[in-house]
């Protein structure tokens, strides 16, 4: 599993020290507060190829189909976290959305994942429910190469979310 040293930029987009941002979550230290700071920490584990985080944070609900090793094995180099919009998710609430756009690079080039998460807060601790794919079709699609190319997901695609899953049994 890939680390980042404690010194280096937190790739969760916070202008911060990967040691003093997602690093004492992500290792256990530190609990998050909000559901964006969850979204957040979650980019940064998929960044280290961390599945036991994401797992972790993954409703159990919908966890069966996680699959750990294809995070760990995943190929693709994740370029940047873009927040577009939070809804509660605060300090004080039990549920939250976060609308973010995470772009990567992977064999088939440049990508980036536009989605909706929900969030919920049980026992203290906020987990990751789903999210949907901002769209003007019922079918998702992602940016590749440029901002207004865009692929189709296929319903047996593997799912962008990195849940190991078919398209069709997870996000879709």
């Amino acid at each position: 599993m890939p680390t980042l040293k404690t010194t280096a930029p937190c790739p969760c987009g916070i202008p911060s020290t990967f040691g003093d941002c997602c690093g004492p979550i992500l290792d256990g230290r530190r609990k998050v507060a909000t559901a964006e700071q969850l979204m957040r920490t979650r980019y940064s584990a998929f960044v280290c190829k961390n599945a036991d985080y994401l797992l972790a944070t993954l409703a159990p609900e919908n966890a069966a189909g996680f699959n750990a090793d294809q995070v760990r094995t995943d190929q693709c180099e994740w370029q940047g976290l873009e927040i577009i919009a939070t809804a509660k998710g605060g300090l004080l609430d039990q549920t939250g959305t976060v609308e973010f756009i995470a772009r990567f690079r992977d064999s088939d080039g440049t990508h980036a994942l536009h989605e909706c998460s929900r969030f919920e807060r049980r026992n203290g601790n906020w987990l990751y429910i789903d999210g949907q794919f901002p769209s003007t079709t019922d079918a998702p699609a992602r940016a590749t190469h440029s901002p207004t190319a865009t692929q189709h997901i296929g319903r047996n695609d593997p799912c962008p979310c990195g849940s190991g899953k078919k398209f069709k049994k997870c996000c879709g």
